[in-house]
């Protein structure tokens, strides 16, 4: 018996943080990330604040859904980042209409700043040692 795909799916990622964001229409709002519920997992309300600020935005007519976050990599503020992006994508992929609100709003560019690499001979990836005569 097949089953049927009742959720739509996004993919955030930011830093080395990536999240696969699954959103289900529901009565009541509620949001878990890797099984723990949002207020467990992230101690600050600022990534709270982050996350939720897709779902309260004007005019994108988003309406209450259960949303289940699996969040891999990176630290809690890119993890958050990562979670918001997936959330955008996953509402764009279920009303395309609401694409220009999100997009005006920022919340479907993916930051692509990442952590430079370290060079040979440098101390980090752009630091030098102290320069001596002798």
């Amino acid at each position: 018996m097949a089953t049927q795909k009742t959720y739509i799916e996004g993919i955030g990622r930011r830093k080395t943080a990536t999240a696969r964001v699954r959103i289900t229409p529901a009565k009541t709002e509620t949001i878990v990330v890797n099984d723990k519920p949002i207020e467990e997992y992230f101690g600050l309300a600022a990534h709270e604040h982050d996350i939720r600020s897709v779902l309260t935005l004007e005019g994108a007519g988003v309406e209450t859904y259960e949303i289940t976050a699996k969040v891999r990599g990176g630290g809690l503020s890119s993890q958050a980042e990562a979670i918001r992006l997936g959330i955008a994508r996953a509402l764009v992929k279920e009303k395309a209409d609401r694409r220009v609100t999100l997009k005006r709003a920022g919340f479907l560019k993916r930051d692509p700043r990442s952590v430079e690499r370290k060079k040979f001979g440098l101390l980090k990836a752009r630091k030098r040692p102290a320069w001596s005569k002798r």
